[in-house]
């Protein structure tokens, strides 16, 4: 079934008739780019640098719960942003916000909570436009590249502070120089998507039917199968990302691993992050149906956590590979999922929103929960194994996201 827009969502969709400067193009892949290298970052500062800096389990958690948990809270707020400021101005502020944030977490360990409330909230932002951005600034064909460049530099952007963050704290002795590392791309972030600034939002931007009111007779987003579906997918995969994002390096140590192995383990995690990433949107945006790829990430996402569950110490890194590739994937697909179910901007904006706010809700409780088996248990066994349970709630859930129902 063709996902290309009905003409009523088409001829509303409102279109920049100046024409571009030839180096505009350029200029946008860019800022694309730079804010997508920034985008997770901080977030996986926190596993490799945990054993270094001697942060206690509650810490650690603390710090795995804020992201997931702001970013849901503050997801709403893109849509007030989109409407006042547009895709482009917004993703400006939110990069601005980000530098912000990212010297305030070298602050102390007070300054490094309040820190990442700030970053996961600009964060927020950035994951609610870029799709909408991407929907509306490149061409259909090129979504799913897009949204692979997106996870791309995302991924490559966090393995690359991940493999240098312990080194870089036990050189200079504390590891707030180290969390300091962020403020980097932040400012590439911010200057990059400078350019874009004199993009103004269209004045024919309104509320529709998917931001409350219902002129053209259309449910209400939160009141379809599809965005529900989306939100399962998202959620689920998300909370399983989290909770190994927070604890990875913890489950190799325990399996017998170096803590310097680890932290290059968490690393190496996000190396295939980064890869499954570009891989599956790219080859996902080319059908019009995506639950095989659905499917195929969550098979991996398990393959992986089985592997780690049972596997002796030897392969773990194999293990990692594979979670990587299947975690990225689960992070990088929803994009192209709200671009080719959405009908227009608007609608995109509308499932992206209600997606990652209940989402990043529900995968605020993966590190605590983790946390809290691993506690009671002794090992890392019941998380593992949680963890695996959950992507069978997935398979079941997300098969309506990857489809237009005949």
């Amino acid at each position: 079934m063709s996902v290309s827009p009905p003409p009523a969502a088409t001829a509303a969709i409102p279109r920049d008739r100046t024409a571009p400067p030839p180096t505009a193009g350029v200029l946008l892949v860019v800022g694309f780019v730079l804010v997508s290298l920034n985008t997770r970052v901080s977030f996986g500062q926190i596993g490799p640098l945990a054993p270094v800096a001697g942060f206690s389990p509650a810490i650690v958690s603390l710090l795995g719960l804020l992201p997931p948990l702001c970013m849901g809270a503050f997801a709403p707020l893109a849509a007030v942003i989109r409407r006042l400021l547009g895709e482009e101005r917004g993703l400006w502020w939110a990069s601005v916000v980000l530098v912000a944030g990212a010297v305030l977490r070298m602050l102390g360990l007070p300054g490094l909570l309040a820190g990442t409330v700030v970053v996961s909230a600009a964060t927020a932002v950035v994951n609610v436009l870029i799709p909408v951005l991407v929907r509306k600034r490149f061409p259909r064909e090129r979504v799913g590249t897009m949204m692979g460049v997106y996870a791309l530099a995302m991924g490559a952007g966090s393995a690359l502070v991940a493999a240098v963050v312990a080194p870089v704290a036990q050189a200079t002795g504390n590891w707030q120089a180290a969390i300091g590392l962020a403020v980097i791309p932040a400012v590439l972030a911010a200057a990059g998507m400078t350019p874009q600034l004199p993009h103004r939002p269209p004045l024919a931007v309104a509320e529709t039917s998917y931001s409350g009111t219902e002129p053209t007779g259309r449910p209400h987003v939160a009141r379809t199968a599809l965005a529900w579906s989306l939100t399962a997918f998202f959620g689920i995969q998300t909370l399983a990302f989290y909770t190994t994002l927070a604890w990875l390096p913890s489950v190799l140590v325990q399996a017998g691993l170096s803590r310097g192995a680890a932290g290059a383990g968490q690393a190496l995690l996000i190396c295939g992050v980064a890869a499954g990433g570009f891989i599956a949107p790219v080859l996902a945006a080319r059908r019009a149906d995506q639950r095989p790829h659905i499917l195929a990430t969550i098979l991996v996402c398990a393959i992986g956590f089985t592997g780690l569950l049972l596997a002796p110490a030897g392969t773990s890194m194999v293990w990692v590979v594979i979670l990587g590739i299947g975690l990225g994937s689960g992070q990088a697909l929803p994009g192209v999922l709200y671009s080719h179910r959405g009908h227009d901007h608007d609608h995109v904006a509308a499932l992206s929103t209600m997606a990652q706010t209940c989402g990043f809700l529900l995968a605020a409780t993966g590190p605590v929960l983790a946390a809290a088996l691993h506690t009671a248990t002794g090992t890392w066994t019941a998380p593992l194994t949680g963890l695996t349970a959950a992507l069978l709630v997935c398979a079941a859930t997300s098969l309506r996201a990857g489809h237009d129902p005949t």
